[in-house]
C-alpha cells in the first residue's frame, strides 16, 4: 500500500467544452471537447502521481461512466481502487464562453449510494494493510451517504495512526471537525459559511483557522483564497503565501490540485510553509487551462521559485 490514498464518494467524468456564446434554444457548435476523470480524491491523486508518488485512488463508481471513469484513471496511471455501487457515476459539465472568458459550470447530485454500498466503502479503506500515512478524504458527499460519514473515517483513521487531510464544506465539514483531523482545506467561502461570519480582511479569517487549530478540530487550516494565494494556521502561528499572477481560464480543479501538492510536499518531510508555497504553486498552476486538466509539475515548480523568490525580495526590502 502506497503512503497516499484518496478518497472520493461523489467521483465524475468531467466533461468540458468551449462556445463562442451561450444563446438560448439555438443548437450551438462546440469545440475544445474534453473528457478528465474528475472528483476531489481523484484529482488529488492524478497530480500526486504527475509529481512522482505513488498514490491509490479509492473511490465509489457504478454503471457506463464509472468504468469510463476508471479507463480514463488507468489511463494517466493512477492506482485505483473502486468499490462498485449499482447506480450511475455521476457527469459534470463545463462550459467556456468564449466570447467573454466566462466559465459556467453544472454539477449533479450523484448517484444514490445504499447503506451496503457505503459500509462496503467503510469497510474497504478500515481493510488496507499497511496503513497510509495520510489519506485525503475531498468531495461532496453524494445522496445516501451520512453526513457523518467523514467524521467516522477521520476517527478511525486516527486510531490507526493515519493522517487525515479534509477537503469538503457544509455539514460534512462541520460533523468532521467535530471529530478532528489533521489537516482541512476550506476556502475562504467554505469558512464563512462554517462560521457564519463574513470574513472580509485577512486578520478575521486567520483568527477564525487559528480558533479551529485551538479547539482541536485540526493541526493544520490551510485556507484558499484565489488569486490572494493561502493562508495556513498551525499551533506555531500563521503563515501566508500570495498569489502569483496570471490569466485565469478556469478555476476547475485548482483547489484539489493545491491539496496534491501540499500532501505531495509534507511527505517529503518540507516544512509546512514550504508545503503551502507548493499548495499556491499548484493552485496557480490549475488555473491556466480549460477544463480538469489539473496542475502540471514544471509549472508548479515554476510557480513554487517566483513565489519564494518574491517572499526573499520583500523580506530583503522590509529588513
Amino acid at each position: 500500500m502506497t503512503d497516499i490514498v484518496t478518497l472520493t464518494l461523489n467521483p465524475a467524468v468531467d466533461l468540458s467544452f468551449a462556445v463562442d456564446r451561450l444563446v438560448p434554444t439555438r443548437k450551438l457548435r462546440c469545440g475544445d471537447v474534453r473528457r478528465d476523470p474528475g472528483g476531489g480524491g481523484i484529482n488529488v491523486a492524478r497530480v500526486v502521481r504527475r509529481l512522482g508518488m505513488e498514490c491509490t485512488a479509492l473511490y465509489l463508481a457504478g454503471g457506463r461512466t464509472g468504468r469510463t471513469l476508471s479507463e480514463l484513471l488507468r489511463a494517466e496511471r493512477v492506482d485505483i481502487d473502486c468499490v462498485p455501487i449499482a447506480q450511475e457515476t455521476r457527469e459534470n459539465f463545463a462550459v467556456r464562453e468564449t466570447s467573454t472568458g466566462q466559465e459556467y459550470r453544472f454539477v449533479a447530485p450523484g448517484p444514490e449510494v445504499s447503506p451496503i454500498e457505503a459500509q462496503a466503502c467503510f469497510d474497504r479503506l478500515m481493510s488496507l494493510d499497511p496503513c497510509p500515512r495520510f489519506l485525503v478524504a475531498s468531495g461532496s458527499l453524494p445522496p445516501g451517504i451520512p453526513v457523518d460519514f467523514y467524521a467516522r473515517i477521520a476517527r478511525a483513521a486516527r486510531a490507526k495512526g493515519t493522517r487525515v487531510i479534509l477537503d469538503t464544506s457544509g455539514d460534512a465539514l462541520a460533523a468532521a471537525l467535530d471529530e478532528g483531523v489533521y489537516a482541512v482545506k476550506p476556502s475562504i467561502d467554505e469558512l464563512r459559511e462554517l462560521t457564519g461570519k463574513p470574513l472580509e480582511t485577512q486578520a478575521e479569517w486567520t483568527e477564525q483557522a487559528q480558533r479551529l487549530v485551538a479547539r482541536g478540530n485540526a493541526r493544520v487550516v490551510l485556507v484558499t483564497l484565489g488569486a490572494k494565494g493561502a493562508s495556513m494556521a498551525t499551533e506555531s502561528g500563521v503563515d501566508h503565501v500570495e498569489g502569483v499572477p496570471v490569466p485565469v481560464v478556469s478555476a476547475v480543479g485548482a483547489g484539489d490540485s493545491f491539496v496534491a501538492a501540499f500532501v505531495w510536499a509534507i511527505d517529503q518531510a518540507l516544512p509546512l510553509k514550504e508545503a503551502l508555497r507548493y499548495g499556491v504553486a499548484a493552485g496557480t498552476s490549475a488555473v491556466l487551462r480549460a477544463g480538469t486538466v489539473l496542475a502540471q509539475p514544471n509549472e508548479i515548480e515554476r510557480y513554487y521559485q517566483a513565489s519564494a523568490a518574491a517572499d526573499a525580495l520583500q523580506t530583503t526590502q522590509t529588513g
